[in-house]
């Protein structure tokens, strides 16, 4: 009798494990009639108090001059990257050919694949904001620190930074953004889920903006954005944001679906903003920065009179 009542806990047990894994973005929700978890019922992890994304509020990031420019292994290297729609969004899977390390990480750290978040409005698909301003897409580049690459056994063993995200916003621009065309054309291929296909042949570098700007950014514990929100992540989230022509964002929520009968656009893949709580937010110090915009505006008068006193 007793196995009898344990084989039936177990068989009942198990349809919620399987909705539990159902996760959802509120946006499909609320067009399919599938049931599914959204994004204030997710699981695991995910109601805990060191969440992402969060609204950076700029002026209160602590300046942290540990944070130097990032050193990128592999970036530059051309390659026919495998790309996926995994139903959730698209993903490159970058199979550990790139790496970074500097940029005030403890260790070096692999890269494992690149995906986005988007929206069919070019003014709500990122899910960190900057001072409450939420930009058209956001692209997320993982890594997985490589073992035996910490500075220190603490740091080794310490759980918080074992993923680093580097996370590029990105704004329509009045222009094709060349170094996008591959991933863009890729779409076309992979409109349901659980499709791959292959892109043109490409650079991670190609993607990003130049290197020169990639020395203003901020730095933040928190986690994954999507279930299981697992609390190890080191994020980075560059100031300077990626340009994409309108065009090309759209593609993105036009071309690809959440499901496999293609009636479910995939758009508005994006986890609402989490509280920061009691977590600082540090901003890079890294040497030659770029001056604010508001103090060449201030000096350019005084060089001026400087100028004409010695002309005299």
């Amino acid at each position: 009798m007793r196995m009898l009542l344990a084989l039936l806990a177990l068989s009942a047990a198990r349809p919620s494990a399987a909705a539990e894994s159902h996760w959802c973005y509120e946006s499909q929700a609320n067009s399919s009639k599938d049931t599914c978890l959204v994004p204030g019922k997710w699981g695991g992890n995910c109601q805990k108090d060191r969440q992402s994304p969060i609204n950076i509020v700029t002026r209160k990031a602590k300046v942290d001059k540990e944070l130097g420019r990032f050193s990128f292994s592999g970036y530059d290297k051309k390659q026919t990257w495998t790309v996926q729609n995994n139903g959730h969004s698209v993903m490159m899977l970058l199979g550990n050919k790139a790496s970074i390390s500097g940029g005030g990480l403890p260790a070096r750290y692999q890269a494992t694949q690149l995906h986005l978040h988007w929206s069919n409005f070019l003014d709500k698909g990122s899910e960190h904001s900057l001072d409450g301003e939420h930009f058209a897409m956001e692209v997320h580049i993982v890594h997985e620190k490589e073992k035996g690459t910490s500075r220190n056994v603490k740091e080794a063993q310490d759980p918080e930074d074992e993923i680093a995200v580097l996370a590029f916003l990105v704004e329509a621009g009045p222009q094709e953004n060349k170094g996008f065309r591959p991933l863009v054309e890729a779409l076309s291929n992979i409109p349901k889920p659980e499709r791959n296909t292959t892109m043109a042949e490409s650079s991670l570098l190609d993607l990003l903006p130049k290197e020169e700007k990639l020395r203003n950014y901020f730095r933040y514990l928190g986690s994954l954005t999507t279930p299981t929100c697992d609390e190890k992540v080191v994020w980075t989230v560059f100031q300077e944001p990626i340009q994409l022509h309108r065009e090309q964002i759209l593609a993105f929520s036009q071309k690809l679906y959440y499901d496999k009968d293609q009636k479910l656009n995939m758009m508005n893949n994006v986890r609402p903003l989490q509280r920061l709580g009691q977590r600082l937010v540090l901003r890079s110090g890294a040497p030659g920065q770029l001056l604010p915009w508001v103090l060449p505006a201030l000096l350019g008068p005084t060089l001026a009179r400087l100028l004409a006193s010695f002309l005299r």
